[in-house]
């Protein structure tokens, strides 16, 4: 019988299969393709159930705790709700508050803007243009009296009259002055001669209507030897204006 190398395995007797022990040996060195894939499934299958376990394990923070416990979380988490709504309503209230003072100041300004520029065309400082008349005043036979031209001017503005010049070089306001010298009117110092023109802006009807009733100005204006003629306009630029002026003797107070 030949002797048979010291390293080499023992050789199964003929037709005998390997033992379990071999087999497992034997798929461990070289493992199919079939024991791969399933190798790999159990490890996804076993990461998934760790993971659940985890996730349950957080879930479960509560089922621990008694009934008190749990209604004293409930109470918390009730009170915690209760003050954001609180703190909610409240934001809200400020931010209503805070539109409500913005629309009322807004309001205000424009209020006093509107005011400031109604007084600055009745002072005369400001260029206006507006719908009107125009009057011509034309000494025919005589001359016109100061008190016609006057009571004309003051039925004008008792009958709405914005804004007036004459003869297109004085602004006439409150405090124009008004005086009678050979060959005219002297008009805050100005001589004004004839013919006279008034333009007026105001509501064109309203004004005409000023000028036409009995006795009225342009009866006055006849007696006197003179002429009224009247143009409705749809549009008179007055672009005369009056300095401001200023105070002689009040002060701004101290501290003001």
């Amino acid at each position: 019988m030949p002797d048979r190398p010291p390293d080499a395995p023992e050789e199964s007797p003929a037709g005998d299969e390997p033992s379990a022990g071999a087999r497992l040996r034997t798929a461990l060195r070289t493992p199919s393709r079939r024991q791969v894939v399933v190798a790999v499934l159990l490890a996804v299958l076993g990461f998934a159930a760790v993971t659940q376990v985890r996730v349950s394990g957080q879930e479960d923070n509560y089922s621990g705790l008694r009934q008190q416990d749990l209604i004293d979380v409930l109470g918390a988490l009730s009170g915690a709700r209760e003050r954001a709504e609180s703190d909610i309503d409240r934001l809200e209230g400020v931010r209503e508050d805070l539109r409500d003072d913005t629309t009322r100041r807004q309001a205000a300004l424009d209020e006093a803007n509107q005011e400031a520029a109604d007084l600055a065309v009745l002072a005369g400082t400001v260029p206006v243009t507006g719908p009107g008349i125009r009057i011509t005043i034309t000494e025919e036979e005589g001359t016109v009296r100061l008190s016609s031209l006057l009571d004309t001017i003051q039925e004008l503005r008792t009958f709405g009259a914005e804004a007036m010049q004459i003869n297109g070089v004085v602004r006439i306001v409150a405090q124009t002055s008004f005086a009678q010298t050979t060959g005219g009117f002297l008009v805050d110092g100005q001589l004004i001669e004839p013919p006279y023109v008034l333009d007026v802006i105001g509501d064109p009807d309203g004004l005409a209507s000023a000028l036409e009733f009995p006795l009225g100005p342009k009866k006055q204006l006849e007696e006197d030897g003179a002429t009224m003629e009247v143009d409705e306009l749809a549009s008179i630029d007055i672009e005369t204006v009056r300095e401001p002026g200023t105070g002689g003797f009040a002060e701004p107070a101290p501290g003001e």
